[in-house]
């Protein structure tokens, strides 16, 4: 993977954790692989959008993704799933599958 980009390698790697961690029936690491991953992607994409200072979490740079005016409500929806708090039972408040939400927002925000 030397040709890839840093952003892609770790977004991949990320991925590549959560669903080691699901498989192992931990979904809390999981959630937190598929932000990274989020994370990983997103500093590349806002730098491209013009800005400068991402933030170094992902958690940081999801609240100013989401803040972006030209995202679709669907984008927009997304991006809040990886926000939500989880509950105390250490579950999110809804059904999502974070890797699969991850995938889907790349897939969208590269398209061509």
């Amino acid at each position: 993977m030397p040709d890839q980009p840093a952003w892609k390698i770790e977004y991949l790697s990320e991925i590549a954790r959560a669903r080691a961690a699901r498989q192992k029936g931990n979904e809390g690491m999981a959630r937190v692989c598929a932000r990274r991953a989020m994370g990983a992607f997103l500093g590349e994409y806002l730098t491209g959008h013009g800005i400068t200072q991402p933030g170094p979490s992902a958690y940081d740079r999801l609240q100013i993704f989401s803040s972006l005016p030209h995202l679709t409500p669907r984008q927009r929806e997304s991006a809040a799933r990886f926000l939500l708090r989880v509950t105390p039972n250490h579950a999110l408040p809804c059904d999502v599958d974070l890797i699969a939400e991850a995938e889907w927002l790349v897939s969208e925000l590269t398209k061509d």
